[in-house]
């Protein structure tokens, strides 16, 4: 997948991930999120299922780059103890 493809997924997973969780914040968190929660997606995707992030239009991909955004996010409102 090449990294224009991972930026538009980054956005669309993060601001899926965030209007799950009701999180608020600017288009660069949001795409943050979202490429982080692809990468830590694709990496429980290929150790638990032995399949990872393999393209723009798979569904895997997207159900593994949404989770995965929606993870990270749900960390980092722990971490920092924020309110949702």
């Amino acid at each position: 997948m090449g990294f224009i493809a991972w930026i538009i997924m980054g956005l669309i997973a993060g601001a899926i991930a965030k209007s799950i969780l009701k999180q608020d914040g600017g288009w660069v968190s949001t795409l943050l999120v979202g490429v982080v929660g692809g990468v830590v997606g694709g990496w429980i995707g290929s150790a638990l299922f032995d399949h990872g992030v393999t393209g723009f239009f798979s569904l895997w991909s997207w159900l593994l780059a949404i989770g995965g955004s929606v993870l990270v996010l749900w960390l980092y409102t722990v971490i920092t103890k924020k309110k949702a």
